[in-house]
């Protein structure tokens, strides 16, 4: 999943007393960070009136307010649809965007879940996981300005692949930085395993490169297990919308899959990927080889991807670690099993 380049996260103490007068929400009694979750700041909160999550927009590419308030608007239109999502409050001036000391804040009602893993998850819970994303896309197409006439707020169409050359370079130079790290651990053994071995494949595979091009649509844009959170077996709600763009429809879904339902050894857990792929086409309106299409430009993307690596060689950033044994050995997987991922897919 690829990441965009973002500070670290640095302890942060919310002005609240400051942020709370823009609110008819009471007074602070407890505030506590939040600890899920690699690239937000968020806050259990509970006042005299209630309890809350407060988000501190922190990532420069999405933390601009207007783009905030235009986000929020979105979800308000989606719950008005009925998609579960937890709008935040607006405050005394109308706005759903806080500035204090030049940062953005957004208070929302708490919403008591917990988030699950596809291990977690009935092959008929997957097929509800694929039909509400499929849902998601739908109901965006309703409430979305239309793709050709407004650009989104976030990043530009990632309709080009990536590029193999870029990638080499890269590797040569994680492989010296790798080399440079002292002491040397594990974590670096099995980085240099990985790279050593990802150069390998992409010898191989490098004439696979994707084209151009792919079908557009909006997008939630981070769909994954601690953006969703459920109440018994059911969704109870979709947060963390800042990624919110267009990008291709069909690609997100096989993005997600990939994160739901990846084994501790890196294999995908191919039955409920099926049940979820199927479900989702059903509720997207996608087609088969609209899917098929997707898995080759993501397994693509994953073979070129590293962003756990720069996180913890080039930052010192080490908070994606433990996601790297299983994200690295599942571009190895899927390479091998490439034909039998895209017709769990598809088929």
């Amino acid at each position: 999943m690829p990441r965009p380049c973002v500070p670290p996260l640095v302890p942060h103490a919310p002005p609240l007393s400051a942020l709370l007068s823009q609110y008819a929400a009471g007074s602070a009694v407890a505030c506590e960070p939040v600890e899920q979750g690699l690239l937000n700041r968020g806050y259990r909160l509970r006042t005299t009136r209630g309890r809350y999550f407060l988000k501190h927009h922190f990532d420069p590419d999405t933390a601009d307010p207007a783009a905030i308030e235009r986000r929020h608007r979105a979800t308000q239109r989606l719950a008005d649809l009925g998609v579960p999502v937890a709008p935040p409050l607006a405050g005394h001036d109308g706005r759903t965007v806080a500035v204090v000391g030049g940062h953005a804040y957004a208070l929302h009602p708490w919403i008591e879940g917990r988030h699950r893993h596809g291990g977690q998850l009935t092959p008929e819970q997957c097929a509800r996981l694929g039909a509400l994303l499929g849902a998601v896309h739908a109901a965006l197409e309703r409430v979305m300005p239309p793709k050709g006439r407004t650009r989104p707020a976030t990043s530009p169409h990632p309709v080009r692949s990536a590029d193999p050359t870029a990638t080499f370079a890269l590797i040569d130079e994680l492989l010296t930085r790798v080399r440079r790290h002292r002491p040397a651990d594990s974590f670096d053994e099995l980085a240099r395993h990985r790279l050593l071995e990802r150069r390998v494949l992409l010898e191989q595979h490098v004439h696979r490169r994707p084209p151009p091009g792919a079908r557009v649509g909006w997008v939630h844009g981070d769909f994954h297990p601690f953006n969703l959170l459920y109440q018994g077996d059911a969704p109870a709600a979709i947060v963390d919308w800042d990624r919110l763009g267009v990008q291709p429809r069909a690609e997100e879904a096989v993005r997600a899959a990939a994160i739901f339902f990846v084994r501790p050894a890196g294999a995908l857990d191919l039955p409920k990927v099926r049940a979820y792929a199927r479900a989702y086409r059903r509720a997207a309106g996608a087609t088969p080889s609209e899917l098929a299409a997707a898995v080759h430009r993501v397994w693509w993307e994953r073979l070129n991807d590293f962003w756990m690596l720069r996180w913890h060689y080039e930052r010192g950033d080490t908070r994606a670690d433990p996601q790297f044994p299983a994200a690295s050995a599942l571009a190895v997987w899927w390479t091998r099993e490439y034909e039998t991922v895209c017709d769990a897919f598809a088929g």
